[in-house]
């Protein structure tokens, strides 16, 4: 459910949504959400000095409750 609500607010960000992908990943210390977004959109999705960024952060915790969720921004040319 979080990852379906933080791609949902990406792409109502980002000028090409369609490269819009968010994964959750399950691994000991929690779960991280790893959002993956077209290089030209990474500024828009960090915003300035990270205020855009932070407040997907700030919704995402909301709606994760105690579990927490951890949110990582990538462009989609970057490889893991």
């Amino acid at each position: 459910m979080l990852a379906e609500a933080l791609e949902h607010l990406v792409r109502g960000v980002v000028d090409n949504p369609d490269d819009v992908s968010v994964r959750d990943k399950q691994l000991r210390r929690g779960s991280i959400l790893e959002v993956r977004v077209h290089p030209s959109d990474l500024g828009k999705v960090i915003g300035r000095n990270g205020r855009t960024a932070t407040a997907f952060r700030t919704v995402v915790s909301a709606l994760a409750g105690r579990g927490g969720a951890r949110v990582d921004f990538v462009d989609v040319d970057r490889r893991r």
